[in-house]
């Protein structure tokens, strides 16, 4: 895929992924975070902009090309020095360091239900407490993946500890939040009046 254009999906220019990327980062809610997890990462569009809220971010692919081409957007970005690539996939063992934040961008419809459901409740059960879970998904169905969007992140909604901050949806994208903490609102932690 990658050998016949460096950015197959338009990723770089297609107003609805720029939107997406903007909706995504604004439904996290921590400003800053140490450690950032982006399985499927692609040439790493959204990983620059996590790279500007994250100490770190560890972005992983299963294509080399796409590794290839995120690593000169990095070092074009002046972010290459924050950010990890390495080769790996969703449903392999993620590494052992210790994320706030996992993003699950484009890429949990790759896999069956019943294996992603596993990776999840594998991987999860080892994050940290008050860890962020982001899963952004496009809803269209395609004849390729064994999920669509909504599946997707109905398979990641259910997983044990995972409790719903909040979500967006529309005709061509689902994006919910999650937390390993207590699910408390950004305005209840920030103690703003008037907040329960």
């Amino acid at each position: 895929m990658y050998a016949a254009a460096a950015d197959p999906w338009q990723l770089s220019s297609r107003w609805y992924e720029q939107r997406k990327y903007s909706i995504t980062l604004a439904l996290l809610p921590n400003r800053r975070y140490r450690h950032a997890f982006e399985p499927g990462c692609s040439i790493g569009m959204l990983t620059a902009l996590l790279a500007q809220r994250c100490d770190r971010v560890t972005a992983v692919d299963v294509a080399d090309a796409a590794l290839r081409t995120a690593d000169i957007r990095l070092r074009e970005a002046g972010c290459r020095d924050r950010v990890h690539l390495a080769r790996l996939s969703l449903d392999g063992a993620w590494p052992a360091d210790p994320f706030d934040l996992v993003v699950l961008s484009e890429v949990a419809y790759y896999c069956q239900a019943e294996a992603l459901a596993a990776v999840l409740r594998r991987e999860c059960s080892r994050l940290r407490a008050e860890t962020t879970v982001v899963a952004a998904h496009w809803r269209h169905a395609v004849a390729d993946y064994p999920l669509t969007g909504d599946q997707a992140n109905n398979v990641i909604a259910s997983t044990p500890g995972l409790a719903s901050l909040g979500s967006y949806r529309d005709d061509d994208v689902v994006i919910e939040v999650f937390t390993t903490g207590d699910g408390r609102s950004v305005a209840v932690r920030e103690q703003v009046p008037g907040a329960r």
